[in-house]
């Protein structure tokens, strides 16, 4: 095998592919990069079973050939190499020397027999999307993927697809957020993505109108972005009757600028840190939310002003989980629901509605601020 390609191309597919490679695997082909020539270019693979990338790179193609080599040192020889063009050769003996400009390395390579198939997906829903859309619906949910393993489904994102609607929900037993946009889909049908997936696909995704294609099956899903595939395994298990968990009534209604609110919890968080952790108290009255915080080294108070409707309401919240609600509303007023100190905090936009997240508070004490 022997090729030669544009150095910067090759950086940037490495290290994107490098994203799906197992950092210590027992099978070693799969700590490696899977290099194979194509007409006209070569094709990347990372996978580490679960998750696999793949790209394709214009390449001027001078023997034919196939080669695994080590993911961390292959990216980070690539990263440094001198010339703005790279030449790779692989001999018999698997040895594969790549030379930019007077640079010359050479390093032990796997046979690219050793490296597992990717799975393939069969009677597949394809779906076609805009890359901003779905980064902006991935990016508001991913937030409230569970990082606990005690139930394997809610580390990832429910898709629901019907014909003419997709939502994504996530949950990790105490936020939820909800997210939907108006999409145009073959037929109905639902299926949930690891969270660790999402975040990969967010990262190769841009904020503009071009589309992506999605392609489901009955046990993996197929994100089809530019020149990248990234492939994965569904999550199986029983989802979260999540529509049971959202309060149908309010008590309390709060429209309130979400860049102050953000601010004045910021503030008053200053005094928790993992060690020392409080729940933020909040009381919604009056035409204000008064915050406030108290740990073993000091109290805060802070207050800005709200419009509130209905009762007035006093309730405890872990600092992390409301900052990160209200920073992933992604607009500059927010609609605040509650009903009473006991029941979950709802963010909803000001009009319409495109989120919903759903905070669950914290039992304060009775101790007064």
């Amino acid at each position: 095998m022997k090729i030669i390609c544009d150095r910067k191309q090759l950086v940037d597919a490495v290290l994107n592919v490098q994203r799906a490679v197992s950092s210590k695997s027992s099978v070693p082909a799969l700590e490696g990069i899977l290099i194979q020539t194509k007409e006209n270019g070569i094709y990347l693979c990372g996978y580490d079973l679960e998750l696999g990338m793949t790209t394709f790179l214009p390449a001027q193609i001078q023997e034919t050939g196939s080669i695994v080599l080590s993911a961390r040192l292959f990216g980070d020889i690539v990263r440094r190499l001198p010339a703005d063009t790279v030449s790779l050769s692989v001999d018999e003996k698997n040895m594969a020397a790549i030379v930019s400009g007077p640079s010359e390395f050479s390093i032990v390579g796997i046979p690219a027999e050793e490296y597992p198939e990717l799975p393939s997906i069969s009677d597949e829903l394809s779906v076609e999307l805009p890359h901003g859309l779905l980064k902006s619906m991935i990016r508001q949910t991913l937030f409230a993927v569970s990082d606990s393993d005690a139930k394997p489904v809610h580390t990832g994102t429910l898709f629901e697809l019907s014909e003419s609607r997709l939502r994504l929900v996530s949950v990790d037993g105490y936020r939820l957020a909800v997210r939907e946009e108006p999409v145009r889909c073959p037929k109905a049908t639902t299926f949930v993505v690891p969270g660790k997936t999402l975040g990969e696909v967010m990262k190769l995704l841009g904020d503009g109108d071009e589309t992506l294609t999605l392609q489901v099956g009955s046990r993996h899903i197929l994100f089809q972005i530019g020149d990248y595939s990234l492939i994965s395994r569904l999550l199986e298990g029983e989802f979260l009757d999540y529509n049971a968990a959202i309060p149908e009534s309010s008590s309390t209604e709060i429209i309130v600028n979400t860049r102050t609110f953000i601010d004045s919890v910021e503030r008053v968080s200053l005094l928790i840190t993992d060690r020392l952790k409080s729940p933020v108290r909040c009381v919604f009255s009056e035409q204000s939310i008064k915050v406030s915080c108290a740990t073993s080294i000091g109290r805060a108070n802070d207050e800005l002003s709200a419009a509130v409707s209905g009762d007035a309401v006093e309730m405890g919240f872990n600092n992390r989980y409301l900052l990160d609600a209200l920073r992933n509303t992604e607009c500059d007023e927010v609609k605040v629901q509650l009903n009473g100190a006991l029941s979950p905090m709802k963010v909803l936009p000001k009009e319409g509605n495109s989120f919903l997240f759903l905070v669950l508070p914290v039992r304060l004490k009775n101790d007064v601020f």
